[in-house]
């Protein structure tokens, strides 16, 4: 009786080696019932997925009818097919050892015979080579663990990185110049992640930052060249290499259904609420390389304060946010509600193929740092009335993506501007062509901008990871204005390819043509053309 039980056994844990082979779960979680092992079966009658064919059908019906010896799990299978965890090993062996003290403790006098012992000394020779095996990967897994206790940099703090590099140049002449100035550049920049837990729900980031795409005075040196913000990359900041902390976040969760989103800088609308843009489409590394690009300019704005997320069901979630664009300033027209400021109200359904949401955004910026267009469109566009004007913004937009198949999905936004100026005086407006002319702007003059873009991707065509794609769009431009509109439409004609090295690096070649550059067509079509290389670690 005991050379069936223990031969049963043997076969059933030590003869695939396969099992051991592969990776060990954490069965940990006693509230996934599917996961854990049930009671013991009476039969083997009890499992679904056991067939009279199966190559172990014999042992697990000795095991189980003749010793009851076997667990299975809450739906009634046994799935023999699968790898054993550590903690199902256990959970087996304790239940069979259980067995057996039991039958030693009622057995007869021939319970244990010497053919017994012969057959469990054959089986130990049999099996040597696979428990030397186990027991050196157990004892290497062990060191393992010890290694990573004593070198780990934090039990609550892990690193998310990305780091950039991209040649790129820009072809054409420069707006509202006679020559081409830019040249091939090789630039930069990293973002090093670090983020804790203390709850399980909840998460502070704090990044460190440098990179060398821009002026010492923070400007786009592409922009400088070309004499146009329609020729910027996605990820064009920073100069000098200078490491500093441009953002600190912290979001924890009040229930199931709401959480929220706090910081003093660095905060943004997307990272309070998403984009609404298929994965990846919209990372600085991985994604469109452009800056309109990426996504709707509706979200490039932010600053510091705070934001909430409500789950209003499965499928709808209602943000609302407030943003301060220089918090930590106590002097006048600064600090967290008398200075620039930008409010968001986005409502968002997302569905099983795709998306699509529904944003408003109200804001305020003082004379000095207008920048209603995020930089993505003509300068008349991101500062209707010049720079020296103080000028409100509402902006209504929409945006989503569809998923047609696994290997195709399309994506768009368009959004509307109303800008009012706040003050009155002369100020140095764009001409669309290089330079300003100095206008007079009354206090409560208006300015309408409009934008919209529509983009194709194709996920994994090539090779898993891989992503090209093509989009084509309007940057924003002036349709409407008390004081000057463009003269123009600018288009925007983009071709990537993301090429997955492997799972921590990529290299995208993109290339993209804008007509009528700063929304003017007297100005010379640009042409920028980079290879970005991306490191995700």
């Amino acid at each position: 009786m005991l050379k069936i039980l223990v031969h049963s056994f043997f076969i059933l844990f030590f003869a695939v080696p396969a099992v051991w082979a592969a990776p060990l779960e954490d069965n940990s979680n006693a509230a996934d019932a599917n996961r854990n092992l049930e009671g013991q079966v009476n039969s083997v009658s009890q499992f679904s997925d056991i067939k009279p064919s199966d190559w172990a059908f014999q042992a697990l019906q000795s095991l189980v009818e003749r010793y009851g010896c076997i667990a299975g799990y809450p739906d009634a299978t046994y799935r023999g097919n699968r790898a054993l965890s550590r903690y199902e090993f256990a959970a087996g062996l304790n239940v069979c050892l259980d067995r057996v003290n039991e039958l030693i403790a009622v057995g007869t006098n021939d319970l244990v015979r010497k053919e017994d012992l012969v057959v469990l000394q054959k089986l130990q020779t049999e099996f040597a080579a696979e428990l030397t095996t186990l027991r050196g990967r157990v004892d290497t897994l062990e060191a393992h663990t010890a290694t990573l206790e004593k070198q780990q940099f934090s039990t609550t703090t892990k690193l998310n990185a990305q780091i950039i590099t991209a040649v790129s140049d820009a072809f054409g002449n420069r707006v509202g110049g006679e020559r081409d100035e830019s040249r091939i550049y090789f630039a930069n920049r990293g973002r090093l992640n670090f983020e804790s837990s203390f709850t399980g729900k909840d998460l502070l980031r704090v990044r460190l930052e440098f990179g060398n795409f821009a002026n010492s005075n923070g400007a786009s040196q592409i922009a400088a060249a070309t004499g146009t913000g329609m020729t910027r990359l996605n990820f064009d900041s920073d100069s000098n290499d200078t490491l500093f902390v441009p953002h600190i976040r912290y979001y924890f969760q009040v229930s199931d259904s709401l959480n929220f989103v706090v910081g003093p800088t660095g905060i943004g609308y997307t990272d309070i609420s998403t984009t609404v843009t298929p994965a990846t489409i919209a990372d600085d590394g991985n994604g469109v390389p452009s800056l309109f690009g990426s996504y709707s300019p509706l979200f490039r704005r932010g600053g510091g304060g705070a934001a909430a997320n409500w789950n209003i069901s499965k499928d709808f979630v209602l943000t609302l946010g407030y943003l301060a664009s220089s918090p930590n300033v106590p002097s006048a027209s600064s600090g967290l509600f008398d200075g620039g400021y930008n409010a968001l109200a986005h409502l968002a359904y997302y569905g099983k193929q795709g998306a699509i949401g529904v944003a408003y955004s109200h804001g305020y910026s003082p004379g000095g740092v207008v920048d209603i267009a995020a930089g993505t469109g003509s300068a008349l566009s991101n500062a209707p009335f010049g720079n020296n004007i103080a000028t409100s913004n509402n902006i209504v937009g929409v945006q989503g993506f569809y998923r047609f198949s696994p290997n195709f999905q399309i994506h768009g936004w368009g959004g509307y501007i109303w800008a009012n100026a706040k003050n009155s005086g002369l100020s140095d407006i764009s001409n669309g062509r290089g330079g300003t002319d100095s206008l007079f702007v009354n206090n409560g003059d208006n300015a309408n901008v409009w934008f919209g873009a529509i983009g194709m991707s194709f996920p994994d065509v090539g090779g898993r990871g891989n992503l090209p794609g093509i989009f084509f769009g309007i940057p924003p431009r002036v349709s409407n204005s008390d004081v000057r509109q463009d003269r123009d439409n600018a288009y925007h004609i983009e071709a990537f390819y993301r090429y997955r090295l492997n799972d921590n690096i990529s290299v995208t070649p993109g290339f993209w043509v804008i007509l009528n550059p700063e929304s003017d067509s007297i100005n010379n079509t640009q042409y920028v053309g980079v290879i970005r290389t991306t490191f995700d670690f």
